[in-house]
């Protein structure tokens, strides 16, 4: 087998307290479309990818092994100019944590913005280039 094993992300987990709240934020502030769960979780939607939402107490089988509101911390790319973002998430009335900043990511130097969606996880939005 030559590469790596993993080819990409496909979708991960966040358990969340108010399942309504998250799909709210994730549709307004991230532009996902929410894909209510029939037989699985509900799952935010960007295109290729996916954030599926976990409501506390209610996750589905199997999960980590400490599930727990708030615990996440992930990097999302963007195309747009970072600045254009954060006029986004301003108007959208998301409270900015830290940035504009330079930061490393897997492809080498890009510019963050840092913000936490409404269960405390910490949302990077980053640019190359």
């Amino acid at each position: 087998m030559s590469g790596g094993v993993v080819d990409r992300i496909d979708h991960f987990v966040l358990t969340v307290r108010d399942l309504a709240a998250a799909c709210d934020f994730y549709s307004r502030v991230l532009g996902a479309e929410i894909v209510p769960g029939t037989k699985g979780p509900t799952a935010a939607l960007f295109g290729r990818w996916k954030i599926n939402l976990h409501e506390a107490g209610h996750e589905f089988e199997p999960k980590a092994s400490r599930v727990s509101p708030g615990s996440g911390d992930f990097c999302l790319i963007t195309t747009r100019p970072i600045d254009e973002v954060v006029g986004h998430l301003k108007a959208c009335g998301v409270a900015i944590e830290l940035g504009p900043v330079p930061r490393v990511g897997a492809l080498g130097p890009m510019t963050s913005v840092y913000f936490r969606d409404p269960d405390g996880n910490l949302v990077e939005i980053a640019r190359y280039g």
